[in-house]
């Protein structure tokens, strides 16, 4: 037996421990909920809608409660207020857009033939959800897989278990029929081992390129499917004729906010020379105004990391670009809390920095972020796609056009201009590269987790 602990980055305390489920349990739960899935994906598109709507309501009516547990959990300070509003707003828009995303494809209905294609639900749906936006990233695949009809089994990070358990809260009071949602504590082997066996029909994996790997291969030759959304090095580009205020204001904040612990968030820019000195002086002078401490304390506005050995990391790579030539703008001495050995970390921006750093190569995943001067587009375009990852990229412009034909030459799978660290759940949510193959939400989102299946009726 496996036992799973927890280690608040508050004060290094275990905050949960749990017991991992067995391969005997968990291989009951899915089989469970395999027998929930038959008489769930007959049940009307508007009664599984209604359903999962309760659920997710069941969820957020928690939030209270769940804002101080993901501050213990893994960081993020209190006065953010957790993550409900963007998990209402996903919700919502999948559920708007259900019935036209699983509607049949007509080709012919006459005298003759009667041609369609429908889409039908995958069966059990494996959601393995990360620390960082515990809610968020959970609720992209688990609702689109309950209303397309699917069965729904989570997964969650060690580092946030109880989030697993609030959503087994959340489906016990709504009503979803029993067993066709199902939390399981468990740990890397028996993971391996469902996977292995071809225990579901799809698994959905947010976390690392390491992660995904050992996806792949638990799960070669079952011909299950898989979505993977890994690693990132997101880049923003700020052109000559960017408002640099706004540029500055809303940068920082994709490079800092979750204490740089985003997904999408921004780890390296490029700025046109006559706005960098500008931009440079600006970025700094935001950052200086964080302030790093107790994520209980609703004046912290940056928390500590969720773990020592992901501060540690960022540590190292800032210090290797420092012993390179790259300059730090940022006087840790103003943040005292930053203490080695520990998961509280100093914000950091880095200039004189270049591509032969690991700072402006590997994922950070902190709050440090890379400033780099450029002469023109063509030179941006290069450094951006100078990377093995591919998740969003945030042009700064005035001119649409110009962001389009920028865009158009970006390896990645988001183009933003003039914003950057957001997910629009209209748009489907994917990446290119080593950051992962698939993609959640939209339209697309839910063809990804239901199969199409043909009727060609001669009358």
């Amino acid at each position: 037996m496996t036992t799973l602990k927890l280690i608040s980055p508050i004060d290094n305390s275990i905050y949960v421990s749990r017991e991992g489920a067995s391969l005997e349990a968990a291989q009951g739960a899915i089989a469970a909920a395999r027998v929930a899935q038959r008489s769930w994906a007959r049940a009307p598109l508007a009664e599984r809608i209604a359903k999962v709507q309760g659920f997710v309501a069941a969820l957020l009516a928690m939030k209270d409660e769940m804002v101080p547990e993901l501050a213990w959990q893994m960081g993020r300070p209190v006065r953010y207020g957790g993550e409900f509003g963007p998990a209402k707003e996903r919700a919502d828009h999948m559920a708007s857009i259900a019935a036209q995303a699983l509607a049949n494809v007509e080709i012919e209905s006459s005298a003759a033939f009667k041609r369609f294609i429908a889409r039908e639900p995958l069966g059990v749906v494996m959601v393995i959800a990360p620390w960082n936006y515990p809610y968020l990233t959970a609720i992209n695949t688990i609702v689109p897989a309950l209303i397309a009809g699917n069965a729904v089994v989570l997964k969650h990070a060690t580092q946030t278990l109880l989030v697993g358990e609030r959503f087994q809260q959340a489906a016990d009071k709504s009503n979803l029929p029993r067993g066709l949602f199902c939390n399981l504590a468990l740990g890397h082997q028996v993971t391996e081992a469902l996977l292995g066996a071809g225990a579901v029909n799809f698994v959905n994996f947010t976390g690392s390129v390491g992660g995904g790997k050992a996806i792949e291969r638990a799960a070669a030759g079952t011909f299950t499917g898989i979505g993977l959304e890994l690693g990132g090095k997101d880049p923003a580009y700020v052109c000559d004729d960017a408002d640099v205020a706004r540029a500055v204001e809303t940068l920082v904040d994709g490079a800092m906010y979750n204490s740089g612990q985003c997904c999408c968030g921004i780890e390296r820019i490029y700025v046109a020379e006559k706005l960098f000195d500008a931009f440079v002086e600006q970025a700094a002078a935001l950052t200086n105004a964080y302030k790093l401490g107790n994520p209980l304390d609703p004046e912290t506005s940056l928390g500590p990391m969720a773990q020592t050995r992901f501060a540690d990391l960022v540590r190292a790579q800032t210090q290797e670009a420092l012993r390179a030539g790259a300059r730090a703008l940022i006087d840790v001495k103003r943040f005292p809390v930053d203490k080695a050995g520990t998961p509280y970390l100093a914000p950091q921006i880095l200039v004189d920095v270049d591509h032969s750093m690991r700072v402006m190569r590997e994922e950070s995943f902190g709050p440090v972020v890379g400033i780099m001067k450029v002469k023109n587009d063509e030179e941006a375009i290069a450094l951006m796609n100078d990377s093995d990852y591919g998740l969003t990229a945030s042009i700064w412009t005035k001119d649409v056009a110009r962001a389009e034909a920028i865009g158009a030459q970006i390896q990645t799978g988001t183009v933003f201009m003039n914003r950057c660290d957001y997910l629009d759940p209209a748009l489907c949510w994917t990446g290119c590269k080593d950051t992962g193959r698939g993609g959640a939400l939209s339209v697309i989102g839910f063809h990804n987790l239901t199969r199409p299946k043909s009727y060609h009726l001669r009358t």
